[in-house]
């Protein structure tokens, strides 16, 4: 019997796992198991940056010589790179994750990351554009910086119209169009599904755009399932609606931070404000917890006075 069977024999199977995984193959293993519970892109690819430091910060230690003290230094660490708030809160976030899988597969006991708090975070709320600035926006001509006017007007549709995140956009396909229901079928977070309805605007601004697209894709002697595709013929981008966006809100009058997601923060927001229920918001956005569609749909004054207005008995 060897030294490892021993150890089995007296101790158990995470005896020997402690003995045997290394901190770099842990967070190698831990990223698989990510990917195969079809975890966020997002998350795979911060979560994969923010371990490669966490690995580079241990060096050569074990889980052992691992504490609490160590995991602050860590994070110390980071603010001294640079690192924002927000950063820093998230590679805590990964660390925390990598332990909990750890302490699922008995390579470790206790997580001492637990032990340790999350910066607090100012509470800001983005600024989202008024009503009155997105049909500026959505009204008339696309600008002359709209090098695919028809499809860059379906693509801000969408994203107001739906409130479908950037990541979401560009993974839609022609088929997931069901123009008979006047929906969308939508693959989020983890790839879950849902249908999203959209209206007169979204079914104008396809049947402007689908002839179009069908001529780039003959000229660029392509075929592709994707909905949104650039003038190669080839499937969109994030990186490439964000660009695009910003440029049109700019051209239209709109502030420079613009970006796609500011688009479902508007939806969110203009729908409340319209007497949505917020259920319904949660839905549509694809929110796992209802606190998540409270945080992204801001509550306005506005709103609140209105509801006080036509429900409290001592507001007449």
């Amino acid at each position: 019997m060897d030294a490892d069977q021993k150890i089995v024999k007296r101790f158990g199977r995470a005896s020997i796992m402690k003995k045997e995984v290394e901190i770099p193959d842990a967070v190698t293993k831990f990223l698989r198991s990510l990917r195969e519970r079809n975890a966020s892109v997002h998350t795979i690819k911060a979560y994969t940056q923010d371990l490669d430091n966490f690995s580079a910060y241990i060096g050569s230690r074990t889980w052992r010589d691992i504490d609490h003290v160590t995991i602050r230094g860590f994070l110390s660490h980071l603010y001294e790179k640079g690192l924002s708030k927000t950063s820093v809160a998230r590679a805590l976030a990964a660390v925390r994750s990598l332990y909990r899988w750890l302490a699922q597969e008995g390579v470790v006991e206790q997580n001492p990351a637990a032990l340790v708090s999350t910066p607090k975070l100012p509470k800001k709320l983005p600024r989202v554009p008024t009503l009155e600035e997105m049909n500026s926006v959505l009204d008339g001509d696309m600008p002359e910086v709209a090098s695919f006017a028809e499809r860059d007007r379906l693509m801000l549709e969408l994203l107001y119209g739906c409130g479908i995140r950037n990541s979401e956009l560009v993974g839609i396909n022609f088929d997931d169009i069901r123009p008979a229901a006047e929906a969308l079928l939508v693959r989020g977070k983890g790839k879950k599904e849902r249908y999203v309805p959209f209206g007169d605007a979204v079914k104008s601004a396809l049947a402007a755009y689908l002839p179009a697209r069908q001529a780039i894709l003959v000229q660029s002697r392509k075929s592709t399932p994707a909905l949104l595709v650039n003038q190669r013929g080839g499937r969109l981008t994030t990186r490439s609606v964000g660009r695009i966006i910003k440029k049109i809100a700019v051209a239209k009058g709109l502030s420079p931070d613009v970006h796609p997601h500011t688009l479902r923060h508007a939806f969110g927001t203009h729908m409340l404000e319209e007497g949505a229920d917020l259920r319904a918001i949660q839905e549509m956005l694809g929110h796992k917890r209802l606190s998540t569609t409270q945080r992204y749909t801001q509550l306005s004054m506005k709103h609140l006075l209105s509801v006080y207005d036509q429900t409290h008995p001592r507001a007449k």
